[in-house]
């Protein structure tokens, strides 16, 4: 499933870069992860990311996206494949 920032987010900027899909963006008030390009980073680490260096422990799977490791890894390689 993909991730998601919740209202927690103190908008310390220091997720945005460690996203190897380019997924999280600055909101209207927060930052926001695209659940189209989130993998939890499978295909690039073990853990996610962003989660790894949140400082305020705000980025929960979204339990309105579910998807198995297999899914995830399907949108990586979509992510990834070269044109």
């Amino acid at each position: 499933m993909a991730l998601m920032i919740t209202h927690e987010c103190i908008n310390c900027d220091v997720c945005e870069p460690e996203c190897p899909n380019q997924a999280i963006s600055q909101g209207e008030d927060i930052f926001v992860i695209d659940p189209e390009r989130c993998t939890e980073c499978v295909g690039h680490f073990d853990t996610p990311q962003c989660v790894a260096v949140c400082p305020v422990d705000c980025i929960p799977k979204d339990p309105e996206r579910e998807e198995t490791h297999d899914q995830l890894y399907a949108k990586y390689l979509r992510l990834t494949a070269v044109s």
